[in-house]
């Protein structure tokens, strides 16, 4: 977690998230951390360790959902030789490892039954029992969890135990996804740009053209800001000019002509009322697959819709014309309306 360890960001919200984790770190008392992917919880979790007077002393980092369920009470307690199969020889858990440091629960809400209620033993008591062994063991811990479940409601539903959510949350600090931090794309944006570029040995930093900017500032980030980190250096790396801003950039990445379709499925017809039979020999009705957008002015939207189509185009080959109109299928002259019919200039 150290590789990437700086907050980039100005938003009140995000500062908020920061400003609670720095509050808490100094306590000796758990942390639960909230947030969807990418929004930096390992950050936060890093955060809360170093800050703390456990700094000098091990972080460990155990990622909950990446092992089978069979192996993590082993993992988190470890055990002794001949515990099960293949145990050769007796091996510490990450509690053991962890002792007088912190450690760190990705995925929490992942967590077996049984794995939960061994680790509210562990919570409670200080002490953990290696599997295999009859013998606990003591050690002191500092446990920071992430999750981007509702534990509360898998408390409710009873695939989360209460208790243990009990004594986890003293601190909860919830981090805002990046569509809700304002002004925190053009910032983050720019830094992980002019760190690519320097990647890559260019000798400046153009930034972006104006239409890349206000792509990145409107698109929902559902990967928050993992997502945004790639998308940028993919644009960057991508662009042969360093003299001239990037106007290209692609959100997903198996965006193809050449992508596979799979099986395509056979579109599932429209029910029909109770007592109306469809015709013989009559075609099935098709359901729409999904709604349109509602419009005003059919003529403004179809006008904005070839603008984008043309914009982006023109980005992605580098405002080169004549690539771009056989790209598009239109004449160099049609495409020439285009740009003049749409205000567009190279940015």
């Amino acid at each position: 977690m150290e590789r990437e360890n700086q907050f980039i960001g100005q938003s009140g919200a995000f500062l908020d998230a920061v400003e609670r984790a720095s509050r808490a770190a100094p306590m000796r008392r758990p942390v639960l951390v909230i947030g969807e992917r990418g929004t930096g919880k390992e950050l936060i979790a890093e955060r809360l360790h170093r800050l703390s007077e456990r700094w000098g002393e091990p972080l460990v980092t155990m990622n909950c959902a990446a092992l089978p369920e069979t192996l993590i009470e082993a993992e988190l307690f470890g055990h002794e030789a001949g515990a099960f199969t293949g145990a050769t020889k007796a091996r510490a858990g990450r509690f053991e490892e962890a002792d007088k440091g912190t450690l760190f629960l990705d995925e929490l809400g992942t967590l077996s039954m049984a794995a939960q209620e061994r680790l509210l033993r562990a919570v409670e008591y200080g002490e953990v029992t290696r599997i295999g062994s009859s013998r606990p063991v003591r050690v002191d811990v500092r446990i920071v969890a992430a999750t981007n479940e509702d534990l509360p409601r898998a408390a409710e539903d009873g695939t989360f135990r209460a208790d243990l959510l009990d004594r986890l949350s003293f601190e909860v600090i919830t981090l805002p996804p990046l569509r809700v931090r304002d002004g925190d794309v053009e910032v983050l944006a720019d830094y992980f740009g002019r760190r690519m570029a320097a990647e890559i040995g260019w000798e400046g930093w153009p930034g972006f053209a104006p239409h890349v900017a206000k792509q990145l500032e409107d698109y929902a980030w559902p990967g928050n800001v993992r997502e945004l980190r790639n998308v940028v250096e993919r644009a960057i790396y991508r662009w042969d000019d360093w003299h001239e801003p990037v106007a290209h950039v692609q959100f997903d990445p198996f965006d193809s002509p050449w992508k596979p379709l799979g099986e395509k499925k056979r579109p599932a017809a429209a029910s029909v009322p109770a007592g109306m039979a469809a015709p013989a020999g009559a075609a099935p009705v098709v359901a729409p697959t999904a709604e349109l957008e509602d419009v005003d002015d059919l003529r403004s939207a179809v006008d904005e819709h070839e603008r984008k189509i043309v914009e982006h185009a023109l980005g992605k080959h580098r405002w080169n014309q004549r690539q771009t109109a056989k790209a598009l299928g239109l004449s160099y002259d049609q495409l020439r309306h285009c740009i003049k019919k749409h205000g567009l200039a190279e940015s």
